[in-house]
């Protein structure tokens, strides 16, 4: 036998929780059709100040498989998560008490849950009629962009408040926040725990009564969140992308300035000063921050035992080439800035005036503090290494001997 279970979070909705329980429990004969036997209801009212409990209770009193559960206010995510405790069906669902979700797609996303999928979201971008505001339409694009750069896996709705699961994968989602956050961060964590995700494209009605999302400020929580999720996954993964912009940028700086130098140019003014000395930052700042996601990601294979997860762009980071190519790239550019430094130093003592030779020192000091920088960090992720292939080593000789 297979159970649906559906969670309507609920918070002064006394104006649209009927209408939505309704709704919901008419596609009983859809899901049937499907294969779902049963389709229990909980509604977990969110310490609402109005009727919207009593209303519910009404449809709990003449259905033995319609729940209303009341709490203190803990917030969108807490509700749910209340929900998902109580859930007795290997299959949940959930979506808004407002009416802008609708119930009747939740046979076309468990449909897709049987043709193997684990996590299915409802989504609201996918091409279906959308009656969302501009602003929010505008703000789930960068969101599900962002997922989808962090995460590599192409996700065109990462907030969605509609989605079905097998309960069996919430072990690998937990923890998840309390606020209205939590659709963000499960998707985020689905990408990386490996979860086997889908959408369904669904349409979007305007609410019942007024929203309570606040565009700007649950907006920079729910990037925030998105964000730290994707850090204590794959730090590399933000920390590398930052660092090689920088990176990047430096590269662009130090040639227009090579450019200059040979066209004959031997003084700069005050923007040259300010790109010259902005160079250097983002050098060394972007070095340091993409080691830096190296090292965390060591750091957190070592902790959570686990194999290391994936680079910067969907590939294994920490394989042998990547090892190699600090070692090598670090002695070579610490070889270049010496000979640099040593060929400036010659031809000063041999007359050179300084107006012709501070550029090529400044950018000898530079390479030689580079590569000091990249040979350090691959001492350390070799040490790193070691220690994260210590356990597998001790269990191979182990069963070898």
């Amino acid at each position: 036998m297979s159970t649906l279970s559906v969670v309507i979070p609920a918070y002064n909705e006394e104006d649209g929780i009927a209408e939505i329980m309704e709704r919901v429990l008419a596609v009983r004969g859809e899901l049937a059709k499907i294969g779902v036997d049963q389709l229990e209801l909980l509604v977990v009212d969110d310490g609402s100040r109005d009727n919207t409990a009593k209303i519910a209770q009404k449809f709990s009193d003449n259905d033995p498989l319609v729940r209303v559960i009341s709490q203190k206010n803990k917030g969108y995510g807490g509700a749910l998560k209340t929900g998902f405790s109580q859930a007795t069906g290997e299959m949940v669902g959930f979506l808004d008490a407002d009416g802008t979700y609708p119930p009747e797609y939740f046979p076309a996303l468990c449909q897709s849950i049987f043709q193997g999928s684990e996590l299915v979201i409802g989504s609201r971008m996918a091409g279906a009629k959308s009656e969302m505001p501009v602003t929010r339409r505008i703000g789930n694009f960068i969101f599900a962009n962002l997922l989808s750069l962090l995460g590599w896996q192409k996700i065109t709705d990462s907030a969605s408040g509609m989605r079905v699961f097998k309960k069996e994968i919430l072990s690998h989602l937990y923890p998840l926040p309390n606020g209205l956050n939590l659709t963000p961060v499960m998707s985020t964590r689905a990408v990386y725990e490996n979860i086997q995700m889908a959408e369904v494209p669904i349409p979007y009605s305007e609410r019942v009564g007024r929203s309570k999302l606040s565009v700007v400020r649950d907006g920079w929580v729910f990037l925030q969140s998105m964000v730290w999720t994707v850090l204590s996954y794959n730090p590399v993964r933000v920390l590398g992308l930052i660092g090689s912009a920088a990176v990047a940028i430096a590269l662009l700086i130090f040639f227009g300035l090579v450019i200059s130098r040979v066209s004959g140019n031997t003084s700069i003014g005050p923007w040259g000063v300010t790109a010259l000395f902005t160079g250097m930052i983002f050098a060394v700042g972007g070095i340091s921050l993409f080691a830096l996601g190296a090292t965390f990601n060591y750091l957190i294979t070592i902790f959570y035992k686990k194999p290391i997860r994936q680079g910067l762009f969907g590939k294994p980071m920490f394989a042998k080439p990547l090892e190699q190519n600090f070692g090598w790239l670090g002695l070579s550019t610490l070889v270049v800035g010496t000979l640099v430094g040593l060929i400036s130093l010659i031809l000063g003592i041999q007359g050179w005036e300084i107006s012709r030779l501070w550029l090529y020192l400044l950018g000898a000091a530079m390479s030689t503090l580079v590569g000091v920088q990249l040979m350090l960090y691959w001492s350390l992720m070799r040490v790193l290494e070691e220690i994260s292939q210590r356990a597998t080593d001790i269990q191979t000789d182990l069963q070898a001997n």
